[in-house]
């Protein structure tokens, strides 16, 4: 089965049912189909490659451009509108594509327009009267669904090979491991470019039939608004967006009283954020964990599982490692290895790069994350660092994810970001760089005492640095790699 065949069946299935909300409308099933075949209608007469490209907002539209690309037999190519021109332009030409799916106020927003043969822009089609009948393309579990490109934080952006079985696989994953039904409504503003909204927050819902709330910009204010309004179960989020929630006044625990599953994934959760959660709104926020390799869930804590630091265990039909990187044998529980993922989800490989491919592909099938982790007695993992991030100081391993849980637990930090820098008789040192709260100043003694009262006299950072805002990726993910050339500048 395809991904469209899916979500047809679904739509048709109860045509009447609200399918989608967003900034600008109310969206019922029947509609969606509509609208998408419209949408189709324009890319038959244009589109002449396997390929077409989707820029929009985290909206309605990108179901509907989704589901008309799909009905077309062709491969997706949702497209990053955070990434500067020469990026985003090196995809649409890597990607080989002759259609680009738009809107005037994404380009306007851009500043530019992309250089690509056709251009169509949503807010130009006629979208009254019958759209064209047309039988939706057939397509088999190993036909190419989506190309994602990582976001680039480390070189060129990698085309992630992502199959309709692959997709499928990791929905059915997802509701075999929560219990969802129709009276379940779920609400984000993540990215739909990014794996964690394509299929958590876009695709899943229109599959398994559940309302969907989106808005496009993040506006902390605004989405507690949305949830009094829609009263939604589910909410997805990274750990970012759930911190800068805190900061509206008025939010009280009522606020969160509908909600079910509290979702954070993309990066770790700081146990600070955890905390006030519990503390003020009685809620507690589950993690997930996963790649954009991996479509991308491959664990969920449960709520009636939660355990500190847990993402949860491994979702159905997904076997799951962790290996020591130095004899690539199997660890035993509690022990920190490289985490090595193998099932249904896991992608073909990366578009046009096979020595790519070969280096994260074992010809067992398993996906060698660079994520470091252990798995407890129960088979919870715990995800502890990065490998390519990990610090050797003095002869020991440190992981910056421990010295930045440490300072973000400061009241003074909002959000913190560790690297490693080489000092040419000490060897690797480890240089913080910290995001203070509103109104909070900035005493960098005060941080390194902090600091040492938690960690190993190795791991304290020698230098702490202050800057008005991390850089940070579509996601929210602090880029490790912009902060490691400010330490070395």
């Amino acid at each position: 089965m395809s991904v469209h065949s899916a979500i047809l069946k679904q739509l048709l299935l109860h045509p009447r049912s609200v399918a989608l909300v967003d900034d600008r409308r109310t969206t019922r099933n029947i509609e969606l189909v509509v609208g998408a075949s419209h949408i189709a209608s324009k890319l038959d007469s244009v589109n002449r490659t396997d390929t077409v490209g989707i820029l929009l907002p985290t909206s309605g539209a990108f179901p509907a451009a989704a589901l008309a690309g799909f009905s077309l037999g062709r491969t997706l190519v949702p497209l990053n509108y955070l990434l500067k021109q020469e990026e985003l332009q090196y995809v649409l030409d890597d990607c080989g594509t002759d259609t680009l799916v738009t809107v005037k106020p994404m380009l306007e927003h851009l500043g530019y327009t992309p250089r690509c043969k056709n251009i169509v822009l949503l807010d130009e089609l006629d979208f009254t009267g019958f759209p064209d009948l047309r039988w939706p393309a057939s397509k088999d579990d190993d036909d190419l669904a989506v190309l994602l490109y990582t976001s680039g934080t480390s070189g060129k952006p990698k085309g992630v090979m992502l199959t309709h079985g692959n997709i499928l696989a990791n929905m059915r994953q997802i509701e075999h491991w929560v219990d969802f039904s129709r009276t379940d409504s779920m609400l984000g503003v993540l990215p739909q470019f990014h794996s964690f909204g394509m299929t958590v927050l876009t695709f899943l819902p229109l599959v398994i039939g559940i309302k969907a709330v989106y808005t496009a910009k993040f506006i902390p204010q605004k989405i507690i608004r949305l949830i009094r309004e829609h009263r939604p179960t589910v909410m997805v989020a990274i750990p970012s967006m759930y911190n800068a929630l805190l900061s509206v006044k008025d939010a009280h625990a009522d606020d969160f009283a509908s909600l079910r599953y509290i979702v954070s994934g993309g990066e770790p959760l700081p146990k600070a954020v955890l905390e006030k959660y519990r503390e003020r709104f009685g809620v507690t926020i589950n993690e997930g964990y996963g790649l954009t390799e991996t479509s991308p869930v491959t664990n969920w804590c449960r709520p009636h599982e939660f355990r500190l630091g847990s993402v949860g265990r491994p979702l159905p039909e997904i076997d799951q490692r962790i290996i020591d990187t130095a004899t690539g044998r199997s660890l035993p529980p509690n022990t920190d290895g490289e985490v090595w993922i193998k099932g249904p989800n896991v992608m073909r490989g990366y578009f046009n790069l096979p020595d790519e491919t070969a280096k994260c592909m074992t010809p067992t099938g398993f996906f060698r994350t660079g994520d470091i982790g252990r798995l407890d007695d129960d088979g919870h993992l715990h995800i502890t660092g990065r490998l390519k991030e990990m610090l050797i100081v003095g002869g020991e391993n440190v992981f910056p994810r421990e010295i930045e849980e440490v300072l973000e637990r400061h009241p003074s930090v909002n959000a913190a970001g560790v690297v490693g820098l080489m000092d040419p008789v000490r060897g690797e040192l480890p240089v913080a760089f910290v995001e203070m709260r509103d109104g909070a100043a900035f005493d960098r003694q005060a941080l390194i005492t902090h600091c040492r009262g938690s960690l190993a006299g190795y791991k304290v950072p020698t230098d702490i640095r202050v800057m008005e805002a991390l850089p940070r990726n579509a996601t929210g993910k602090v880029m490790r790699r912009e902060l490691k050339k400010l330490a070395s500048a």
